[in-house]
């Protein structure tokens, strides 16, 4: 029988390092409905603009960077939670040492 529950104590644990100049990535839980993947950006790193196909939250756990959301450019810093729709175009520029929790619906 499969576990009922997925429980980790701390996220950002779960991100060894963030080498300097890299974007780290790890999925930590992957089910039919969710995706989880854990992010770390070095300072000045950035996701150049995108789309994802599926529903996504980004939940920021730490650090800071301007975040655009279709034409809107925003702040996001540890605390800032995002629900996207899909094919919404997106970028994320790290300003410091950045965590932040991907969720594809």
């Amino acid at each position: 029988m499969m576990n009922p529950f997925f429980y980790t104590e701390d996220l950002r644990a779960l991100l060894n390092e963030i080498p300097a100049d890299s974007i780290v990535s790890r999925t930590y839980y992957e089910n039919d409905e969710i995706k989880a993947i854990l992010f770390g950006f070095a300072p000045g790193q950035e996701l150049s603009e995108h789309t994802a196909a599926r529903p996504a939250i980004l939940h920021f756990l730490e650090g800071q960077a301007d975040l655009t959301l279709g034409d809107e450019k925003k702040l996001a810093r540890a605390g800032t939670w995002v629900h996207m729709q899909p094919h919404l175009p997106h970028s994320i520029v790290a300003k410091e040492r950045l965590v932040m929790l991907l969720l594809l619906l």
